[in-house]
């Protein structure tokens, strides 16, 4: 029995939308545990009435808008604190939230603790690709400035994450950068390249440019966080710039609006995929269990698959292929 604990008031959608997702997750997964946290008066009724799901009670709730680290030192009886101390006693063997990212990492970070000769840990996500091959991105912002060989570490983390996540045997790590050519970039991601290249036995195969984001060429793109969350939001918000035009350009006349009825299920194909409900959010790689951190606009979906999927980690030792992945890069 594999035991995640769940941030019951993590994310913008309200606590019954988390509640929903983790019945689903019970649901499915018959040798799965979830520690419920968050306040008594809400988790109490949801675990009497679900098997496998038990109480952690907290008091306290870190909001999106607060410092991170001055929250996780003043609110130890937070949800994100209490659930990330509950992994480093052994209580829960992973960690999911869709709350603030900033206060998830910085407890994670301090509880949960880094696996030995991790520099730095980094978000991760699985981007949807034009050949319907799945792309590893990482750091999407953990980290705004990253040294050479945190970015060498980020690139072993990734195809860890790959193998175990997407199913894929030997990934290739591509680096985020203005042009394809070796001699493109700022004199730092010239600098990673090299880096790259000197560590690779094969599976750094150059440049990617952010065309390269969504066309599904490459299984690992590595990245500084600054960049990483740079290019994520903007695939976000060109996302929704294109479903909102699509919407008003339906409403303009009734033959619009009888060609979209007929697109709507590829168009809702397209939104699922780009909103990474598949996997329930971005894995914090390089800590000493699976912490998934959840984005803020959270379904009952994300949260069902973010607790499917730490189990998933849990049970494929993603943890245990990072340490090796790290000791072999040293």
């Amino acid at each position: 029995m594999v035991t995640i604990c769940v941030d019951a008031m993590g994310g913008d959608s309200g606590y019954e939308v988390v509640l929903e997702g983790i019945a689903e997750a019970l649901e499915e997964d018959s040798q799965l545990s979830v520690l419920v946290a968050g306040p008594d008066n809400i988790i109490a009724p949801f675990c009497d009435s679900h098997e496998r799901a038990m109480p952690l009670v907290c008091t306290e709730v870190i909001e999106m808008g607060e410092h991170p680290a001055t929250a996780v030192r003043s609110k130890k009886e937070s949800t994100i604190v209490r659930g990330c101390v509950s992994v480093r006693h052994g209580d829960a063997d992973g960690f999911f939230s869709a709350g603030s990212t900033g206060a998830i990492l910085v407890a994670a970070s301090l509880n949960v603790g880094r696996i030995k000769g991790v520099k730095r840990p980094a978000l991760a996500t699985a981007i949807p690709g034009a050949t319907g091959r799945k792309t590893v991105m990482l750091d999407m912002g953990a980290n705004a400035d990253v040294s050479n060989d945190a970015i060498v570490q980020f690139a072993h983390m990734g195809r860890a994450y790959s193998k175990v996540a997407l199913g894929v045997g030997a990934p290739n790590v591509a680096l985020l950068s203005n042009g394809e050519e070796e001699s493109k970039g700022s004199e730092m991601a010239l600098d990673y390249h090299r880096s790259l290249k000197e560590a690779s036995d094969g599976w750094f195969v150059g440049n990617a440019e952010g065309t390269d984001l969504l066309a599904g060429r490459y299984d690992v793109i590595v990245c500084d966080g600054y960049t990483g969350n740079v290019a994520v939001k903007t695939i976000e918000g060109t996302a929704k710039f294109i479903v909102g035009r699509v919407k008003d350009a339906t409403a303009a006349s009734k033959r619009s609006a009888a060609g979209a009825l007929l697109l709507k299920p590829a168009l809702k194909s397209v939104a699922a995929e780009l909103s990474g409900d598949e996997y329930g959010g971005a894995v914090l790689l390089g800590l000493k269990a699976p912490v998934i951190i959840g984005h803020g606009a959270t379904s009952a979906l994300a949260v069902k698959n973010g607790a499917l999927v730490c189990a998933r980690a849990v049970r494929e030792n993603l943890v245990g292929k990072i340490a090796d992945a790290v000791q072999v890069a040293e």
